[in-house]
């Protein structure tokens, strides 16, 4: 499997599980992820103006029944601690996916405020974080996360990281 296959991967990873709801905010790194999304009758995708909205559409579907997951950019994770609150009292079991900046290899240092707080900020809230550092990592990561998630109820984030996507050239 090449690295251009691993949203394909993760993709029949999470509707396997039952995930058919992706709501997202566009990112280069769920780019490939939502296409795959986008070409299917029984998943849906939601386009998001801001994270949290993500947060609480992740709460609503636990509340109907359905399985469902958010796509972000690790910069959106510093707008969803209130949401997370939310999620943390309400005892929601939310699924994450972060496609990191501001590490391994970053040119912009605008991005590595944000994504040095990604970690505390998720571990603050009650979010477990399960790190994709290469393919190998992929199946066994989206696995633990989607036990976590829907047989523990526990919050969750895979949080795709720059050493596994690469890091954007400038």
């Amino acid at each position: 499997m090449t690295t251009t296959d691993w949203s394909k991967q993760l993709f029949d990873d999470l509707v396997e599980a039952g995930v058919t709801l992706f709501s997202y905010v566009p990112d280069a790194g769920n780019k490939k992820l939502i296409e795959h999304v986008s070409a299917r009758n029984d998943t849906t995708a939601v386009l998001l103006t801001t994270e949290e909205e993500g947060v609480a559409i992740c709460a609503g579907a636990d509340l109907a029944g359905r399985k469902s997951v958010v796509c972000m950019q690790s910069s959106g994770v510093g707008n969803v601690p209130n949401f997370l609150s939310f999620v943390k009292g309400g005892n929601f079991p939310i699924l994450m996916i972060v496609s990191m900046r501001g590490d391994y290899g970053e040119q912009n240092p605008w991005q590595y405020p944000m994504g040095q707080a990604v970690e505390p900020i998720l571990t603050a809230m009650g979010v477990g974080i399960v790190k994709v550092d290469s393919l190998d990592d992929l199946r066994p990561a989206t696995r633990a996360a989607l036990s976590a998630v829907f047989a523990a109820g526990q919050s969750t984030a895979i949080v795709l990281t720059q050493r596994f996507l690469g890091a954007k050239q400038f």
